[in-house]
């Protein structure tokens, strides 16, 4: 995936408070002065010795600035088009993470709670990738593709963000399941280097799991697994719209207690040509994933993304000055030749 636009300084958005700042300062203005006329007359009068005054110009003349400043922020931040798509060569390895969204992974005897200490792992290791491909797989009872192979990171890191139990229509750890998937991934004959890495607390109940993982080999996948959850384990919380409702139970009443198999884990690694990770440290699986891919041979392969990147500001400052233009020849109070035919409806907003 390739990004068609950038933007240069995206910083200035901040800028956009402005915005409902000025608003209110009208608000206050107008309530003032408005409590103030009433002080010295009533409206009746108001509209006699001043009837040319007209409020909806003067929240017209608001709109209109707030327009201009809102287009004058954008051409700040400058905004990039790519003109064109090219196909460049590159270098580096296939990198695809099979990470663990069951229900146990909600476990919090690892702070924020396990998936969330798997996502923080997945994420810093794809900042500290080259030029090098990433997929994304989820799995729980079954698995999903989450992001094809891609040079695209941000996006990676996007969709990853995304990932929860929700996202698989079966409930469990099925890794063979994650494994069988894996294959359909890496499916470039040219790349000598492929990186299967599993993200789970091990809870797998399937004879078939090794199985799977020795024709990955096969296919000269090296596959690393991540551990993340204590041997003592913890409860799995459940929510109902973000509000803790309990804990999960057995079909007996009492509360299930998850536990990490690191066991599954280093069986899977040891067949696959890997190494098993403790994940319950974030610094420790970045570091050592990151040294692996870093030393591993890269591969040339190609890919297409837009270059020749435009700055598209002056269309945005050019919209911003029109609006000045026109804040500017806007009178706060009636235009003459325009009383007679009413053309802001004023006259039935004052009745």
């Amino acid at each position: 995936m390739s990004e068609l636009y950038r933007l240069e300084e995206p910083k200035y958005f901040l800028l956009l408070a402005i915005i409902p700042a000025m608003i209110v300062v009208f608000l206050m203005i107008f309530w003032w002065k408005k409590r103030t006329q009433r002080l010295f007359s009533n409206a009746v009068l108001l509209k006699k010795l001043a009837p040319n005054t007209s409020p909806f110009k003067a929240s017209l003349k608001l709109t209109m600035l707030l327009f201009a400043i809102t287009f004058l922020i954008i051409s700040l931040v400058n905004p990039k088009m790519g003109s064109k798509l090219e196909t460049v060569k590159r270098e580096g390895v296939d990198v695809v993470f099979a990470l663990d969204v069951s229900k146990s992974m909600l476990a919090e005897d690892i702070a924020p709670n396990r998936l969330e200490k798997a996502k923080q792992i997945t994420s810093k290791i794809i900042d500290n990738l080259g030029s090098d491909r990433v997929g994304m797989i989820v799995y729980a009872g079954n698995s999903y593709p989450l992001i094809p192979i891609t040079t695209d990171h941000a996006a990676a890191n996007m969709f990853l963000q995304n990932a929860n139990p929700e996202m698989v229509s079966s409930q469990g750890t099925a890794i063979s399941e994650a494994l069988e998937l894996a294959k359909t991934f890496f499916n470039d004959e040219e790349q000598t280097n492929r990186f299967l890495i599993i993200i789970s607390d091990g809870e797998d109940h399937q004879e078939e799991t090794k199985e799977v993982a020795q024709s990955l080999i096969n296919d000269g996948v090296k596959i690393y697994t991540i551990g993340i959850g204590t041997e003592k384990g913890g409860p799995i919380p459940m929510r109902l719209n973000g509000t803790m409702i309990g804990y999960k139970k057995d079909n007996q009443g009492e509360t299930v207690i998850t536990k990490r198999n690191s066991e599954i884990l280093e069986d899977i690694s040891s067949i696959g040509e890997g190494k098993y990770i403790d994940g319950n440290s974030t610094e420790n699986p970045v570091n050592e994933i990151t040294e692996i891919i870093t030393n591993a041979q890269k591969s040339e392969f190609e890919t297409k993304q837009f270059s020749d990147y435009k700055d598209q500001f002056q269309w945005f400052l050019a919209i911003a000055i029109l609006f000045l233009l026109l804040d500017a020849f806007l009178f706060d109070k009636k235009t003459k030749w325009l009383k007679n035919i009413d053309l802001f409806n004023e006259e039935k907003t004052t009745t």
